[in-house]
């Protein structure tokens, strides 16, 4: 439970602040979205990053249970999926960015998600775990 704790905190204050700054610049994040896809070394990066996230928090969080902590694991495997799925296919990352830059609506969602996501970790890890 302590290493969910941390996770969560973590997780939880990075995904409420992403929330919030998507929200207030949506107009700069895509642009950079777009300038991301345009430098392939960074798309690697990227997944690189996503994937060593994806295994650490697998191999020390990989727990299966009902209730909030599973939302820990669950970070770690879409980590794990993100990275490889970008390591593997780099030339879909552009294709799929578009979308972020076309739909400001989808960039919205996102980052409502992003903030609710965020509160409920933030909360789990500060507050009832």
């Amino acid at each position: 439970m302590e290493t969910s704790i941390f996770i969560a905190r973590i997780f939880g204050l990075c995904y409420l602040i992403l929330g919030v700054g998507l929200l207030f610049n949506r107009k700069v994040f895509q642009q950079v979205m777009g300038d991301f896809c345009k430098n392939m070394a960074l798309v690697f990066l990227g997944g690189i990053f996503a994937l060593v996230i994806g295994v650490v928090i697998i191999l020390k969080h990989n727990i299966w249970v009902a209730n909030w902590t599973v939302l820990i694991t669950l970070i770690g495997w879409l980590g794990l999926i993100k990275g490889i799925w970008i390591i593997v296919f780099p030339n879909t990352v552009p294709k799929f960015m578009e979308a972020y830059q076309k739909n400001e609506n989808l960039l919205i969602v996102h980052s409502v998600g992003a903030l609710i996501f965020g509160a409920v970790l933030t909360y789990f890890g500060f507050f009832a775990g």
